[in-house]
């Protein structure tokens, strides 16, 4: 049997939040405002302690930062001294909330946003999450997907301020 390849084109809406606030000004903001995550949830999860888990993910805040990427530092061996971090912000209940409708919403769970300092200055970027999960055409991983979109927002909003 061959291998099926599906490709679907989809709109994605990008979002820029510019900052007039220095680079590490706003990295420090945002850092207090969104905890990293614990990853004894996921020590919990492989161990099948799932009450203890869904306890432990009810209480984390909105939004954590899985992990970050420091794509500035990387440009170094390119000879530029720039400033740029990728991060991965969501919240594994969340996340749980539409894979269980939709698996493939994984594809998007946490989501990426980009904090950068280039010729126009310091901002966020990211795709909204509504544009990327609403490709699943899920009603119930919209109404999930519009709450984190909102919150991405507004925590991302205020680290700029």
């Amino acid at each position: 049997m061959a291998n099926m390849i599906d490709i679907q084109k989809i709109d994605v809406e990008h979002v820029t939040i510019h900052s007039s606030k220095d680079f590490g000004v706003v990295k420090s903001k945002l850092e207090s405002m969104i905890p990293r995550i614990d990853d004894g949830i996921f020590t919990l999860l492989r161990y099948r302690e799932t009450t203890r888990a869904l306890r432990e993910l009810e209480a984390l805040p909105a939004l954590s930062i899985f992990g970050f990427r420091d794509h500035g530092a990387l440009l170094q061996v390119a000879g530029l001294q720039r400033q740029s971090i990728q991060y991965d912000i969501g919240n594994p209940l969340t996340a749980s909330k539409m894979t269980r409708h939709r698996m493939s919403a994984g594809l998007y769970a946490p989501v990426r946003v980009l904090l950068r300092e280039d010729n126009d200055g310091v901002a966020f970027e990211y795709d909204r999450p509504i544009s990327t999960f609403g490709q699943f055409a899920d009603q119930k991983v919209n109404e999930v997907a519009r709450k984190l979109d909102n919150d991405l927002q507004a925590v991302l909003e205020s680290a700029a301020a």
